[in-house]
């Protein structure tokens, strides 16, 4: 089964997510987030299918720049790469 092709949209204060956030896709989401970003809420990844490392470093980099922002859903992958890298619910290192 082919995962499909990984986008970033934003929804008022959200910024959606879908697809397979990995590595392959990564570069592209980069070039893909909004310069303009202003205050985020939220990062919506209900429509997320799976994620790698590449995309766990992409979601911790956007919660560090937006503390104030919440993550909607829990895609396949996010919860063991957590527990590897040691990350709390914000995706940042835990001692």
């Amino acid at each position: 089964m082919r995962d499909a092709e990984a986008t970033v949209s934003r929804d008022g204060s959200r910024l959606v997510f879908a697809g397979a956030l990995m590595q392959s896709a990564i570069a592209a989401l980069w070039r893909g987030l909004p310069r303009d970003a202003g205050r985020i809420d939220a990062f919506d990844l209900s429509a997320v299918t799976r994620l790698d490392s590449a995309g766990l470093a992409l979601l911790s980099w956007l919660l560090a720049r937006h503390p104030e922002a919440t993550m909607i859903g829990s895609p396949q992958g996010l919860a063991g790469l957590r527990a590897a890298y040691r990350m709390d619910e914000r995706l940042a290192f835990t001692r």
